[in-house]
């Protein structure tokens, strides 16, 4: 009898032990990673997760982290070549898809990708791939590419029996390129592919595939912070910021329970069906409002002020707590401090190499995935050579946070400057003022 071919979403029990630990680095990698509406994914059929995509390789991790369930992903081929890292590509239970970059004739090759994707949802495996087809950094979207919808269209077709849906996913990153910050994940509102294709029968199939292609990205943008990627994007992103905090108020007097991530999501858009308001009511205002979101944005950026500065005020109480926790923790943070310093070099060096810093965050998500393990392993052993097992049992314990315990330090400091920044600045303060008089009629 042959041996049955091993697929790529067939269960491997090494992947399945190393995702306990890769969701663990994750989930230290973020302050808070929010999933919002988990209920809206099917029990009842295949899924096909579609994303958007802003943070490079972290994408794919806070999707893969949605729950336990292993899920097949997709990759641009060309990093497929290097044969060792396409065995552990695979190993990881990506495949490999051309891009229209890449020459017709390439893309032609998906048909093989296909009929693997086909193969993944008939043993009901989530499938995901992303369909704008590159990453930017911006809370914004770009065009979705055929890839996904042909996949789906020909993966009902082959399995009518089976119902198939389309999820797009909406992520948002407090920051895109800083380690440590937040992450809100939305599931939008499923496509039933055959629903669809039964609904839309009368149509040919390249206007089918068209016309789910728009509704899928309707949904994709109602599920992220959607900032329309234009000359006047920084300038609204800035106004945003500017109000958030007021826009937050108003929306928890009418929903106490509402908060964190959520509650900022709801204040953007809120903030931009403003924005939208006021340009269709009064052209002038508009103007004047885009004008100082564009000084808001550059004079920031000139300052070197973070954005976290203009929509996070703390109270006096929290500076001096903020201020007090940093002295006092000195004695452990400084050690921390030096005993990362492995990991922050190596960082750095990479950083160099790198062009686009959307990869900065992933970057640091396998470093500290890798060496910190070998870097215990090291620092235990010395602590157990050099000194008693009663000394060298709690040290080691109190090293385990440490990059963790210095960044949070880092990051404190970091923000403790720029909120110095922004206080002594009275034009940029002056622009967030206005900003909120415009808004909110004042």
């Amino acid at each position: 009898m042959a041996k049955r071919t091993k697929k790529i979403q067939d269960y491997n029990w090494l992947y399945s032990f190393l995702r306990y630990y890769t969701d663990i680095v994750l989930k230290l990698s973020y302050r808070t990673i929010k999933y919002v509406g988990r209920e809206r994914i099917p029990q009842d059929g295949a899924v096909i997760y579609a994303p958007n995509h802003t943070n490079a390789l972290m994408d794919a991790m806070v999707i893969l982290a949605l729950d336990r369930k292993p899920k097949v992903f997709v990759a641009r081929a060309d990093i497929f070549r290097n044969p060792k890292l396409a065995k552990i590509l695979t190993f990881l239970k990506i495949m490999p898809i051309m891009r229209m970059r890449d020459g017709i004739d390439e893309v032609r090759k998906n048909n093989e990708t296909i009929e693997k994707a086909v193969d993944v949802l008939r043993d009901r495996v989530p499938f995901c791939i992303f369909p704008e087809g590159t990453h930017q950094a911006k809370y914004s979207s770009l065009p979705l590419s055929k890839g996904i919808f042909r996949i789906a269209l020909q993966a009902q077709e082959l399995m009518p029996d089976m119902p198939l849906y389309i999820v797009p996913v909406g992520l948002r990153y407090g920051n895109f390129f800083r380690f440590r910050s937040t992450a809100r994940v939305a599931i939008g509102n499923p496509i039933n592919v055959g629903e669809f294709v039964e609904q839309h029968k009368d149509l040919t199939p390249a206007e089918q595939l068209n016309t789910m292609k728009e509704s899928l990205d309707e949904r994709m943008k109602k599920a992220i912070f959607y900032i329309p990627n234009d000359e006047n994007y920084d300038a609204k992103y800035d106004i945003c910021a500017a109000v958030v905090r007021s826009q937050v108020r108003i929306l928890r007097e009418e929903d106490r329970k509402l908060r964190g991530l959520d509650a900022h999501f709801k204040a953007n858009n809120l903030t931009l069906e403003r924005i939208t308001e006021i340009e269709q009511d009064n052209s002038e205002l508009y103007t004047e409002l885009i004008d100082l979101g564009n000084k808001a944005s550059a004079l920031r950026k000139k300052e070197r002020i973070s954005v976290s500065s203009v929509f996070v005020r703390h109270h006096t109480i929290t500076r001096i707590l903020r201020r007090l926790l940093f002295l006092v923790s000195l004695p452990y943070t400084i050690p921390a401090s030096i005993l990362s310093l492995p990991m922050t070099f190596t960082c750095k060096a990479i950083f160099k190499k790198l062009k686009d810093f959307a990869f900065r965050n992933s970057v640091r998500y396998f470093i500290n995935l890798i060496m910190w393990p070998v870097l215990m392993i090291i620092y235990s052993a010395l602590a157990y050579a050099f000194l008693p097992w009663q000394w060298a049992l709690p040290i080691t314990l109190a090293i385990l946070p440490a990059p963790i315990v210095a960044h949070e330090i880092y990051r404190l400091l970091r923000i403790l400057k720029s909120d110095i920044k922004l206080h002594m600045n009275k034009e940029l303060r002056g622009y967030y003022t206005r900003i909120n008089d415009i808004i909110f009629n004042k």
